[in-house]
């Protein structure tokens, strides 16, 4: 019997790393996994819904990103589970999705042509690619991302135009990117080490077909034997390290980690796998961990930012919107991402024009009368504190007041709040100004006991995965699966290892 199948693992978090993890680990013939979910749901960030009809509501994880060495696609297309026509296909209107079916509004109801609305998008587009290929200008590497956007504009033919439109749209594209990199700003992101995010070929926006996001977690769940995720249980601390103790003569060998949940349950382990998200470390690797993680763990969970990207589903009775319409965007004459309004702000005054964040409301596939916007940050967080009545009210009367149109009042509002879900705290990682990206995702992702500090320790005693433990991969789906089944690949390689030898 090879020593594998003796190990005991815990694996903490049912989402796509651990599921990923558990399903790399039973196909390589470990017996005894335990999967601990702290909601009573799988899937983490992935939760689909469908609660205005039959079909789908993504409040989380909505496209894959990506084909090329991307297994969450490998696993829709093998299971046919990808979008069924491109009817059926929406995606999320940022700067390089704008289409001519995008209506851009201008505060006080004007709608802005496509051709400038395209001018400034696709100037834009350029800009940040310059940033994600790693081609900034040296004068530029030092700068947030929201710095060397406004210095890469400023030096641009549009921005030498007296037409102050064009300046507003390129304040409408940078609150739309604060949505892909889940910040409150972009002065708070990083310009130079957003070149090591590495987007997949083969289309950013990938869509699923009518079983959403999860039909890709029921092909996990279907190779897990039924019992192995034990759901609503919270862990509370790990401990590790622990030795063996002595009884008189003879020795007892004991499993060096200890997982602890809130209802004091214990699982013993010989290795535990944590997926929990960056913002649930943030807040209890401190506590969680006994003994206490190291200096250059922590650092990275301090380091690294986490931000929350929230949706907010209006439904209507009937559709008031024209056909050719895929979303109607806002372009405020001072938003949030202006750098004079985002410096000089005060908390009260942000909150009190939170909506300011909403880059738009885009149609939803398969639900011809249903709106979702889009809204980040801090303004999240204070949005999720709100009534979803106070939220619908609010959004109805933006899109009246910048449409003109008749828009109805909204029948149902369903609102994500990933921010205070106490087992999420926020939505995905992006990598903050004057932060050194390779070195706290590798901080982060690197497993106990360091064997250089402790050779006499059992080895990878705790393993860390998640989207945020990726270089290239954070804030994706297929990062969290690749980072389970990177750290699972460890433990396999730890027991072939065992298994040869003597």
């Amino acid at each position: 019997m090879s020593a594998s199948r003796d190990a005991k693992v815990v694996v903490v978090g049912a989402g796509f790393a651990g599921l990923a993890a558990a399903v790399s680990l039973v196909q390589a013939g470990f017996q005894h996994i335990q999967i601990l979910e702290a909601n009573g749901r799988v899937g983490g960030r992935v939760h689909t819904t469908r609660p205005f009809s039959k079909n789908i509501i993504e409040l989380g994880a909505n496209w894959i990103h990506g084909q090329d060495g991307n297994p969450i696609f490998q696993l829709a297309k093998e299971g046919d589970l990808l979008v069924e026509s491109m009817s059926s296909s929406k995606v999320m209107c940022l700067p390089h999705s704008v289409t001519p079916h995008d209506y851009f509004f201008k505060q006080g109801g004007k709608q802005l042509s496509a051709e400038t609305v395209d001018q400034v998008c696709s100037l834009f587009s350029k800009l940040t690619s310059k940033a994600f290929d790693s081609e900034l200008e040296d004068k530029h590497k030092a700068l947030s991302l929201g710095s060397y956007l406004d210095s890469a504009f400023a030096e641009s033919p549009l921005a030498a135009s007296e037409d102050s439109e064009r300046q507003r749209i390129f304040e409408w594209c940078k609150r739309s990117e604060c949505t892909d990199e889940a910040s409150s700003s972009l002065y708070e992101v990083s310009a130079s080490q957003i070149g090591y995010y590495i987007a997949l070929e083969g289309g950013f926006f990938i869509s699923l077909g009518p079983g959403g996001y999860q039909a890709i977690l029921d092909i996990l769940l279907k190779c897990l034997p039924s019992r192995m995720i034990l759901s609503n249980k919270p862990v509370k601390s790990i401990h590790w390290d622990l030795k063996e103790k002595s009884q008189g003569t003879e020795s007892r060998e004991r499993h060096p980690v200890k997982v602890i949940c809130e209802n004091d349950e214990v699982f013993e382990a010989d290795h535990v796998i944590v997926t929990v998200s960056l913002g649930v470390l943030k807040q209890q690797a401190a506590a969680m961990f006994k003994p206490a993680l190291p200096k250059s763990k922590m650092d990275a969970i301090e380091r690294l930012g986490f931000g929350t990207v929230d949706k907010i589903f209006l439904c209507f009775s009937e559709r008031f919107w024209p056909e050719d319409c895929a979303g109607i965007q806002l372009v405020w004459d001072e938003g949030p991402e202006d750098k004079s309004v985002y410096t000089s702000q005060t908390e009260e005054a942000w909150k009190e024009t939170w909506f300011k964040k909403i880059c738009g409301f885009d149609t939803v596939a398969r639900h011809p009368t249903v709106l979702c916007g889009w809204i980040t940050g801090r303004e999240a967080l204070h949005m999720e504190t709100l009534q979803d009545s106070e939220v619908g009210d609010t959004c109805v009367r933006l899109l009246r007041s910048f449409t003109g149109w008749s828009v109805p009042d909204v029948s149902q509002v369903l609102i994500s709040r990933w921010g205070c879900d106490p087992h999420t705290l926020g939505s995905y990682t992006f990598v903050p100004h004057n932060v050194n990206a390779v070195k706290e995702h590798e901080a982060l992702a690197a497993p106990l006991p360091f064997q250089n500090k402790v050779p006499e320790s059992k080895p990878l005693q705790v393993l860390f995965a998640g989207e945020a433990t990726q270089v290239n991969f954070y804030t994706t789906t297929h990062g969290a699966y690749l980072s389970g089944v990177k750290e699972a690949e460890r433990l396999i390689t730890l027991y072939s290892d065992k298994t040869l030898r003597p």
